[in-house]
């Protein structure tokens, strides 16, 4: 007879006819409750308390696993970390950038044991540094909490076992051109010619993204991975679509976004802040948080909005990404095929199978210059005498509609002042948009146009 009881170890499978009579696992002198059992190994006892969807199923051996998996599914089915890649982790010292640097410490460390077990050695072991942007200058800290902060980071990287990980604390400032000493100065202005909440926390994840590009230039990265997990993605779809944002928002929910000079990738995609929270608990992975003051922004009431949501039903998160998931994605949103010989046939096969096809995406090249968002062809106007228009005026047309509504000033003499405070990344991506627009002008009227060797009649 087949038996129906979870904790039995005979073997047998579920049956209508009965049940055997196979003793089941105890501890102790207590017999484990079947329906406390991990349901993917079986033998120990479920860990619960987190409040996730799997919250109550597995055990903490199969958690960790199973969290690791979806990590692991997402880096390699998107072609995210290849052998020859040399990755920068951004790390704020929260629970989902500190997962993320210990999964890909974990990938790194399976690397370099294959690499030393390997006779011929073939493939080399992707680079890891990680990086910590300081934005004490334009946040109200206490004097002793950013000291604090980069001791526990500073711990935490030179903690992980080799190979060894290049450390990066970087002020927000450095943005600006070392050639000018007042990065700081500028900075602290441009920040406060903003005088909206929302603006202005959108406006420091615009240079925030500005510093880390510029930190994997500089130092020779051509991955950087974030730690947006779905739960932080789910505010997003919502945020965004308050603040006007919905035609770029398929650009910011993907796997990959590679509409920057360095492409960013988000392995936690798939990953809950519920279970990131518990990793670390059963980890015990040493995590920070800043203190920020209260948050009226939209951001903030969007995330309280969500957080009750999740509470009364822990699928909320996921049906809002998948529901959001639905719109379709831009051509940046893919790591471009590769084609190095170093990289593993599995790793390309996999890597063009799941990658988007041109008739799965949507093209776009107009990005508004200061959050790099794509533009819609409403929001892309012509300039046809670019001699009698201010460079503020131009920068202020070639800005998406929510920067322009969120962010820019509105009076012309701050704006005015706000356009000089801007670092020069900015400034010359305003310039190529204004470029790229003429160019398409251009060949729109190109029938229209006279040659050099016709007149007019």
């Amino acid at each position: 007879m087949a038996c129906n009881g979870s904790g039995c170890e005979s073997g047998c499978y579920k049956d209508e006819e009965g049940m055997c009579n196979q003793p089941t696992k105890s501890t102790g002198n207590n017999s484990t409750s079947p329906s406390n059992l991990c349901i993917k190994c079986k033998l120990n006892d479920a860990v619960s308390g987190y409040g996730g969807i799997d919250d109550g199923r597995f055990c903490a051996d199969c958690f960790k696993s199973n969290l690791f998996g979806k990590f692991r599914f997402a880096v390699t089915s998107n072609a995210m970390i290849t052998p020859t890649d040399k990755v920068l982790v951004a790390f704020s010292g929260g629970p989902s950038s500190r997962v993320a640097l210990q999964f890909v410490h974990d990938m790194q460390e399976r690397a370099q044991k294959n690499f030393e077990a390997s006779r011929d050695r073939s493939l080399p072991v992707f680079g890891v540094g990680v990086v910590f942007i300081d934005e004490s200058a334009v946040l109200s800290l206490p004097s002793n909490e950013m000291d604090e902060a980069v001791e526990v980071i500073n711990e935490v990287v030179s903690s992980l076992a080799p190979p060894r990980k290049e450390l990066h604390l970087v002020p927000i400032e450095t943005i600006y051109s070392s050639d000018s000493g007042d990065g700081k100065e500028r900075l602290i202005k441009l920040v406060s010619a903003v005088s909206d909440p929302t603006g202005r926390e959108d406006m420091l994840l615009s240079l925030r993204m500005l510093a880390l590009q510029k930190v994997a230039s500089d130092f020779g990265y051509n991955r950087i991975i974030l730690g947006s997990c779905i739960s932080r993605i789910a505010c997003h779809v919502i945020s965004a679509t308050v603040k006007g944002q919905g035609y770029s928002l398929p650009a910011d929910i993907q796997y990959v976004d590679a509409r920057w000079e360095i492409p960013v990738v988000l392995p936690l995609r798939d990953c809950f802040a519920q279970e990131i929270n518990m990793l670390c608990r059963l980890d015990g992975l040493k995590t920070l948080k800043l203190s920020t003051g209260p948050c009226s922004s939209i951001n903030g009431l969007v995330s309280s909005f969500v957080a009750l949501l999740q509470e009364e039903n822990p699928s909320r998160e996921s049906t809002i990404v998948r529901t959001a998931g639905k719109l379709i994605p831009f051509q940046f949103n893919r790591i471009p095929e590769i084609i190095d010989g170093n990289v593993p046939l599995a790793t390309r096969r996999r890597q063009k199978r799941y990658n988007l096809k041109s008739n799965e995406s949507v093209s776009s090249d107009s990005f508004c210059p200061l959050c790099n968002s794509p533009l819609d062809k409403s929001e892309i106007v012509e300039w046809s005498n670019l001699d009698n228009c201010r460079s503020s005026d131009i920068f202020y047309t070639t800005c998406c509609s929510s920067c322009q509504f969120q962010i820019l000033p509105r009076d012309l003499t701050s704006m005015e002042q706000f356009y000089m405070d801007l670092p020069q990344s900015a400034v010359v991506r305003a310039k190529q948009a204004n470029n790229s627009n003429l160019s398409q002008l251009r060949e729109q009227i190109q029938d229209c146009l006279l040659s050099d060797g016709e007149d007019e009649t």
